[in-house]
């Protein structure tokens, strides 16, 4: 079972990794804040000062189109936020 699925890379989070040392990831679902700790770890090879998770919930949303109604869903998924120890960093670029 893997538990980071993908890391997370938007605007709020490359600001948040550049100010506080914080990272975002896609983890399992039932992943809990341990293991996600462990996985990070040894993974990227720094030490996790905090963890916060939290469930995203699905998007819903309806289009109206010639053929009728479309209702669509997003998926939903888990997501954390980790803040690694002062001077350490993650390059989630160098395997480009």
């Amino acid at each position: 079972m893997s538990i980071i699925i993908k890391p997370i890379i938007t605007e709020k989070i490359t600001k948040q990794s550049e100010l506080n040392n914080r990272y975002g990831f896609v983890v399992d679902k039932k992943a809990n804040k341990i293991q996600i700790k462990n996985a990070v770890e040894s993974a990227y090879g720094v030490k996790i000062v905090a963890i916060n998770t939290m469930n995203v919930r699905p998007d819903r949303s309806v289009k109206y189109t010639k053929s009728g109604m479309i209702s669509a869903k997003t998926n939903a998924f888990k997501k954390a936020i980790v803040e690694v120890q002062e001077g350490e960093t993650i390059d989630f670029y160098n395997n480009i």
